[in-house]
């Protein structure tokens, strides 16, 4: 803060590009959940192959990588040795693509607002993979939040008109693996 308890015109300025980048990052996040919910609905468009769409969001995020550092160079290229890329990126990259199939799917047996409610599951995961791989200590009143997190998202499927058991394992499967990739 600066003279007298108000904000310099500085921090204004950060706070308000802060809050118009989150707004883009949401509203574009939203624009493909939505996209990909169209694409893979049977009642839609009845295009039902998640994998090919995961395909081509990797193709699409691979081309955009290289553009930002090869290209337009607003990305400083990092060098790394083979064996650091085999042992770290493969398998972030592996896993975060597993992901994104298992979530594509789910898109077809289950209604977006439903698997986002699912995604909320994703703390619980980050927690229980972390303290199975010893990366976390177990700890008691972290453990009563994902246990109330839990019991919340069993309250939403509880009451989801359109459950699908398949559609559900599908998109726990792609929280499993996703919140793997973030303990890597």
């Amino acid at each position: 803060m600066g003279k007298g308890g108000s904000l310099s015109e500085n921090v204004i300025k950060n706070i308000i590009l802060s809050y118009t980048y989150v707004s883009i990052w949401i509203f574009l996040s939203f624009t493909v959940i939505v996209y990909n919910k169209y694409i893979l609905d049977k009642k839609l468009y009845n295009w039902p192959f998640p994998i090919s769409l995961t395909m081509i969001h990797m193709s699409f995020c691979a081309s955009l990588a290289f553009l930002l550092v090869k290209v337009f160079r607003f990305v400083d290229p990092v060098s790394m040795s083979k064996d650091l890329y085999i042992s770290s990126v493969v398998p972030i990259g592996a896993l975060y693509s597993l992901s994104l199939w298992l979530s594509n799917s789910a898109y077809i047996y289950l209604s977006v607002s439903f698997i986002q409610m699912l995604k909320a599951l994703m703390p619980v995961a980050v927690y229980s993979i972390g303290v199975l791989f010893k990366k976390d200590s177990f700890k008691t009143d972290t453990m009563i939040n994902m246990v109330s997190i839990s019991f919340g998202v069993g309250i939403a499927a509880y009451g989801e008109a359109r459950f699908d058991t398949w559609g559900v394992v599908l998109q726990l499967g792609a929280v499993a693996f996703e919140a793997t990739s973030t303990r890597f």
